[in-house]
């Protein structure tokens, strides 16, 4: 688990770049404490970009196969201010109760599809495609 102790806390959310980070994401991203990928990033130069806006946090999506995504976990467990985030590519593959483990939030992209829906008082977003 990684922490970010400031509160309130600006969280930056992007999903789906597929090798691409244009203009208008980054800016939307900037003013960011920290930025949650969820996956398919599809450049690790991207991830360098996104760091000199903010702290990072990345998971590895289905199209990050090459060598340098091997090193991108597939989950990602976050303490920022007071919400307790739980990050994975593809809401699908969530194996877990994020009420019952204490996750306020659950983050994933892979649907290309913009949403926020609340369940069981968790709160599921997806930034949709970047």
């Amino acid at each position: 688990m990684r922490a970010v102790d400031r509160n309130p806390i600006i969280l930056g959310i992007i999903s789906d770049t597929h090798g691409l980070l244009r203009e208008e994401a980054l800016l939307a991203l900037k003013g960011s404490d920290l930025i949650i990928h969820a996956g398919d990033v599809g450049n690790p130069e991207i991830i360098q970009t996104l760091k000199s806006l903010a702290p990072v946090f990345v998971v590895r999506g289905n199209v990050d196969t090459e060598p340098w995504a091997k090193a991108l976990p597939e989950s990602e467990v976050i303490e920022a201010g007071l919400a307790t985030i739980y990050v994975l590519h593809d809401v699908h593959a969530l194996d877990l109760d994020p009420a019952a483990a204490g996750f306020h939030i659950v983050v994933s992209g892979h649907s290309h599809k913009p949403a926020s829906t609340e369940h069981g008082g968790v709160l599921f977003l997806n930034p949709g495609s970047a």
